[in-house]
């Protein structure tokens, strides 16, 4: 059987790719983080499961070189803000690999800690002992959601609008590496995301603005490597949503992973909250209505 690691943080995510990899025939062996990953789900799953500690790398590189395997996948939130706090290097207790790696990062502060720069520094380690990561949707493409409007419910021109102007500050966003995810109300961005995440971010545009007509955005870095961070919404991500008062997501098409679709999109409906999956190029002009329809204020002259 074909081999493959997996090292698995939270949601949903891992738990899909681990069945589809286990059903195309690979034989999965999966790392969950502790205080992250789905252990239970995930080990009903996959070939071998251990749980591992956030900084643990070295023990994930010898047991994949223990075992013949080339290949590895990581895939799910990380909750990075944990790495902050004062009591963070007694509370994950790094092992060798992981302290030499990472030390000028978050000790002699030599690097910066942003997203890509910590992600790059763990696939060139991982590199350097013949290891290669795969990118996970290679194996499931069908959970990049294509173009289109996917609820009943289809934004209005104002929030066509809303669509746009979120896209270019998230695609802002993204070049500098903060966040993906914006919450705009009538042409003002009411929160950006930043290291607390998509729903942390929505909680706070709920308790910002109580108005009840949020439109979120959520779009990749406009250079994203797809092996790693790449957008995501799921279940989780619309209960929140419809909790803080929101009206409208619009991710970006073809680069946002969408879980449990089936789920998520009759949860839509029935909280009269519309989705929709738009094209983005090097300006806002190009984000346009999947049904041709341009947004108010907008001149087509193609």
């Amino acid at each position: 059987m074909k081999k493959i690691c997996m090292i698995a943080g939270w949601g949903r995510y891992p738990v899909y790719v681990a069945k589809a990899l286990a059903a195309q025939g690979f034989e999965v062996h999966c790392f969950g983080v502790a205080g992250h990953a789905d252990h239970k789900a995930l080990a009903g799953i996959c070939a071998v499961y251990h749980p591992i500690g956030m900084c643990k790398l070295g023990r994930v590189i010898r047991y994949m070189r223990r075992h013949g395997i080339v290949d590895f996948i990581t895939l799910g939130k990380y909750f990075k803000w944990r790495l902050f706090r004062p009591t963070s290097f007694f509370v994950n207790l790094p092992d060798w690999i992981t302290f030499r790696t990472f030390a000028s990062y978050f000790i002699t502060h030599q690097h910066d800690c942003k997203d890509d720069t910590l992600m790059l520094a763990l696939v060139r380690l991982f590199e350097k002992f013949g290891l290669k990561m795969r990118t996970p949707t290679d194996f499931v493409p069908e959970l990049l959601a294509g173009e289109g409007i996917l609820t009943k419910k289809h934004p209005t021109e104002a929030q066509w609008r809303d669509i746009r102007y979120g896209m270019q500050v998230a695609k802002t966003l993204g070049r500098f590496d903060v966040g993906q995810s914006v919450v705009v109300a009538e042409g003002v961005a009411i929160a950006l995301e930043g290291i607390e995440g998509t729903d942390r971010c929505i909680e706070r545009a709920g308790e910002l603005c109580t108005r009840k007509n949020l439109v979120l955005v959520k779009a990749a870095k406009p250079n994203q490597d797809m092996r790693f961070d790449v957008p995501t919404i799921g279940l989780q991500t619309l209960e929140t949503f419809a909790k803080a008062g929101g009206q409208v997501i619009a991710i970006e098409a073809d680069r946002t992973i969408l879980i449990d679709r089936t789920d998520v999109l009759e949860f839509a409906d029935a909280h009269g909250i519309a989705v929709c999956a738009v094209q983005y190029g090097d300006d806002a002009s190009s984000v346009v209505d999947p049904e041709g329809r341009l947004p108010a204020g907008q001149v087509d002259d193609r």
